[in-house]
Parts: C-alpha cells; structure tokens; sequence
C-alpha cells in the first residue's frame, strides 16, 4: 500500500464484523466501527484497537435499515477518516421459522439489513473508489448465498440476493481498479449463531446440543466451525495487490458445505 486505507466495516461491534476490523487494524487501515451494543463496550473496543495497532478507529450508530442514516454514515467516514478505500458490509440478522408462520416484519427486517444496507453502502461509496482508482467491496453473504435450508426463507433469500449485488457491482466497476467479492461463511460461532440455536431447537424438536452436531456440523464435513480470524485474514488478502484480479467472486469457507 502506498498510503494508509481507511474502511468501513459494517455490523462490527461482535462476531465477524469485529473479526474483521480486528484483522484490519493489525494490517495497518483505518476502520470506522458499525453497530449496536453498549455504548461503554464499543468505546473499550474501540481504545482497544487503537491502543494495540496505532491505527485511528472511530464508530457509528447508525441503524443499516435506515437508508438515510447509512448515507450519514458515509459522510461522517469522509470527514473523520478521509477517501474511503473499503468497505465491508457485514450487518445482518435472523429468523427461523416455518414460511406459513414467518411473520413479516421479520421478512421486511432482515432483507432491509442484510441486503439493502449493501446496496445503499454502496451507492454513497463506490463513485469515490472509481474516481480514486482504487477500491475494495466485500460482502459478507454466506453458505446460504448458494444453497439453502429450512425455515430461514428471509436469511437465504437475502444472502442470495447479496451474491447477486456483488456480481451485478463487480463488472460495473472492474475497469477502475475497484473489485467487489462475497465471502460466504459456513457456521461460525458468533453471537448470531448461538442466538439462532434455541430457535432452531424449537423449530425442529431437539435439543440444542442436537443443533450444534446434527444441525450446523452436519452441512460441513471438517466437522469444525468456522473462526472470525479466518474471515479477518481472507477480507485482508482480497484487499491486497496479490487480490487485484479477483472480483465479481463468491468465495465459500465453509468446511468443504456446499461441495457436496
């Protein structure tokens, strides 16, 4: 890198989202913090980082179903940190239940988070990379971007729908040095996951030991869940030189899930 990167890494303040900005701030970019959470956690987190890795980490609260509070969130980036060089959209949510019981706030929630918060990062962010010359896009889809499972009707169609948003930006933008990339994890043990358990439980009829074994293993034959830290240093490599040729991907870390 010629200069510091400076990026911003949506729903970051637990799970991947700060696994990511935890591998970021150790290669050196800048991050601007995205997220819910206790307000004296996230600015522990935040001191934390800055304090381990000399690089400048600011936060915003910004709510990713609201399009005008991203497009703050864009502004307040540009003010704070400079040119925008990344951006990661990892916000997302979940529901599991059956379809004919899926209530619709849900549906409308979790499409507004985990697929339109993309679309409008990405409409504030991408006309600065182009014109800079230099830009990386990287949207946290998942296994279920590429194949699907029960009762997650909103989740699946939302994640397909992310793979589709960074194929569809990724050739928009191939010829300005820019590229856009999915990462699409197995089952990683974030507060997202553990959350999903008693439901999925409930929803199936076991236990939730039963769950973690039959249920999110099964899919994967490592057996193994996925780390953060393995999301962290693939989201570092795709922002590389060594990465410049590779866009317009949706690239699986899922313990072998969705060669089967």
């Amino acid at each position: 890198m010629t200069y510091q990167r400076n990026a911003i890494v949506t729903g970051s303040t637990s799970g991947i989202g700060l696994g990511i900005a935890t591998a970021f701030a150790k290669a050196g970019i800048n991050v601007m913090l995205n997220g819910f959470g206790d307000p004296r956690e996230i600015d522990r987190l935040r001191k934390q980082l800055i304090d381990s890795y000399g690089v400048k980490v600011i936060y915003s609260n910004a709510d990713m179903t609201q399009a005008e509070e991203i497009k703050l969130m864009v502004e307040l980036a540009r003010e704070e940190l400079g040119r925008i060089d990344i951006v990661v959209n990892n916000a997302g949510i979940q529901h599991v239940q059956p379809i004919e019981d899926f209530p619709e706030d849900k549906w409308e929630a979790i499409l507004a988070i985990n697929l339109s918060s993309s679309f409008h990062t990405i409409k504030h962010t991408l006309a600065g990379m182009k014109s800079q010359g230099w830009g990386r896009i990287i949207n946290l889809a998942s296994a279920h971007g590429l194949v699907a499972s029960p009762y997650k009707s909103a989740y699946v169609a939302a994640k397909h729908g992310l793979v589709g948003l960074t194929k569809a930006v990724a050739l928009e933008a191939a010829e300005y040095g820019v590229t856009v990339n999915a990462i699409c994890p197995g089952y990683v043990l974030t507060p997202l996951v553990e959350q999903q358990i008693p439901d999925t439980a409930m929803a199936r009829g076991i236990s939730e030991e039963e769950v973690k074994r039959d249920v999110l293993l099964k899919a994967q034959p490592t057996k193994k869940f996925v780390t953060v830290e393995q999301l962290g240093e693939l989201a570092v490599f795709l922002c590389s030189e060594a990465a410049a040729s590779i866009t317009g991907a949706a690239l699986p870390v899922e313990g072998g899930w969705t060669a089967q």
